[in-house]
């Protein structure tokens, strides 16, 4: 994992208008400079609502933050008659660094299928914003034993058709459904038998190189508890954190893994 700089990503779902993000981003910053939180390391990201884009850049590009952020979805449109719909375009002109896509409230709540998911990366790409593509497996699917072939097949369908030039910067969130905002969480050895078997897929997909330097996070119940762990895995090179990274202290925890 030497070439692999982890990534740890706050996905804040629908929570916190931007007067409370401006509140959350100073506290994060300050708390991990309290803790010499070596950025090159460990990069720190964070995926606020659309109506928190403009504040969080403006907190970032104004007091120079090492912190990175984006968004939490984004169009397969660039712009148009797409009432609700956010472009990538708009993402871009923001300083957004990262968009999650697939994520699997979006998957089952909204029946994006991998057809409208791989679109969505292209999008993301034709606007230099970096993806990070979730897939993971139900409780039924893990009960059954086919959590592996469920999740190889979404990245297959997902990644269809995307060249390896692209590809190369992606980065891979593997979140069991069941283990998302349940307290429920994988074992490291669950994470890793995927997270193993997802690298596996992109060299076959691509190459042994390029799916050697591919970022691959593991989302669900992350806290600063069971990160170290978890981290500890050979193909986890990060963490996609819900909930734990709506308080500040706690996320910073999960930031700084290496020296808990």
């Amino acid at each position: 994992m030497a070439s692999r700089t982890p990534l740890m990503a706050g996905n804040w779902k629908m929570n916190l208008d931007h007067l409370q993000a401006t509140q959350l981003v100073q506290k994060l910053d300050w708390t991990l400079k309290d803790a010499e939180h070596d950025y090159g390391a460990v990069e720190v990201a964070i995926l606020p609502p659309f109506t928190d884009l403009r504040t969080v850049q403006t907190l970032v590009e104004g007091d120079k933050l090492s912190l990175v952020y984006g968004a939490q979805d984004l169009s397969p449109k660039d712009e148009g008659a797409y009432t609700g719909d956010i472009s990538g375009a708009f993402l871009a002109k923001l300083g957004c660094t990262y968009v999650t896509i697939g994520h699997s409230e979006r998957r089952e709540g909204h029946g994006e299928t991998d057809e409208l998911l791989n679109e969505k990366i292209q999008a993301a790409y034709r606007h230099g914003l970096t993806p990070i593509l979730c897939c993971g497996e139900a409780l039924e699917i893990r009960k059954e034993g086919r959590q592996v072939d469920h999740v190889l097949g979404q990245i297959e369908a997902d990644l269809a058709g995307i060249p390896v030039e692209q590809v190369r910067t992606i980065v891979i969130a593997y979140e069991p459904i069941w283990a998302i905002g349940t307290g429920e969480v994988a074992t490291p050895e669950d994470a890793q038998e995927v997270c193993g078997a997802i690298r596996g897929k992109l060299a076959e997909l691509y190459d042994e190189a390029t799916a050697a330097g591919i970022r691959i996070l593991y989302g669900g119940s992350v806290k600063s508890s069971n990160v170290s762990e978890i981290m500890g895995k050979p193909d986890v090179d990060g963490a996609l954190v819900g909930g734990a990274s709506l308080k500040a202290d706690e996320f910073a925890k999960i930031c700084g893994f290496e020296t808990a």
